[in-house]
């Protein structure tokens, strides 16, 4: 009976067409630009173009690389682990872009245009910069996102759903944070466990906030005033049971909402480049985020 049922159900699909998934002549994805067999299941993503080449510079061999935009993929070899790393650019537009891709090379055949019967679960880690909202989260720290609370929209457009844990805390949030009327729905998503309990186990965890902007969005304040000046401080304050926001940027709900969406495992983790509550910057950004890429690279290459 199963059988027949999966028979069925394949006779009823049709491939998905040029309009939805757009290949380029060479056969690769429209804006990664990569083919299936150019991507590992393990991925770093990074936000800067500049950066894949800073941890690829660690790998023991590279087979490719590829670049379009603000795509740069780099695959190849570290400690016998097959790796890739990636940058998305800024903010959670891209994000969208690079994780249906990413999920299309691994779980769509590009010939048939047809999803493959089994799908694969990538791992995707995501090795950023952001901004400290607590005291004891200093400059220069790393920190690892629990849970990824947007303010974006982005997974406003797909079928999200949450735990009882995950509802709790976005509804809190949503009255303790947003006070004034706000212009977007929030949405939360979290980390892949096993990621959390295996790279993110040495680190400090909290929320990350994802932010549609840099300035405005983020409270930041240069010629213009941002219309929710209590954004920060209510953010600061906000806490449910073990759970509080530690952060802010600009990617991180985005990637663990589209994620748990596709089946993929994913985490993010930060260095502490600006302190939003004490209005300093790193003065050493370029040796901590380097640091971080060294510590993250030793974990990913056991996993």
């Amino acid at each position: 009976m199963q059988i027949l049922l999966i028979f069925m159900n394949k006779k009823k699909m049709n491939p998905i067409p040029e309009s939805e998934l757009i290949l380029n002549p060479d056969g690769s994805i429209y804006h990664l630009n990569i083919r299936p067999d150019m991507i590992a299941d393990t991925i770093i993503t990074v936000g800067d173009p500049e950066r894949v080449s800073e941890v690829s510079k660690y790998f023991d061999s590279i087979e490719c690389k590829v670049a379009k935009r603000e795509f740069v993929t780099h695959t190849g070899y570290l400690n016998n682990k097959r790796l890739s790393v990636l940058s998305t650019g800024i903010g959670t537009d891209n994000i969208d872009i690079v994780l249906n891709e990413l999920d299309a090379c691994a779980n769509i055949d590009f010939k048939t245009r047809m999803p493959n019967p089994v799908p694969k679960s990538l791992k995707i880690i995501r090795v950023g910069t952001s901004g400290s909202l607590q005291n004891h989260i200093a400059l220069d720290d790393i920190i690892v996102s629990s849970h990824g609370i947007g303010l974006d929209n982005l997974a406003n457009f797909y079928l999200l759903e949450n735990d009882i844990e995950e509802t709790f805390i976005i509804e809190k949030f949503k009255k303790e944070v947003l006070s004034s009327p706000f212009t977007s729905s929030p949405y939360i998503a979290k980390a892949s466990k096993t990621l959390l309990n295996t790279i993110g186990k040495d680190y400090k965890q909290g929320i990350t906030l994802t932010c549609p902007g840099f300035y405005g969005p983020q409270g930041r304040k240069l010629r213009l005033t941002p219309r929710f000046q209590q954004l920060n401080s209510n953010a600061t304050k906000f806490k449910f049971e073990q759970h509080q926001i530690t952060n802010f940027e600009m990617e991180t709900a985005g990637i663990y909402a589209m994620g748990e969406l596709l089946g993929h495992e994913c985490l993010s983790v930060s260095v502490i480049m600006a302190h939003r509550i004490q209005n300093t910057f790193s003065k050493t950004p370029a040796q901590s985020i380097q640091k971080m890429i060294e510590e993250i690279l030793e974990k990913v290459s056991t996993l």
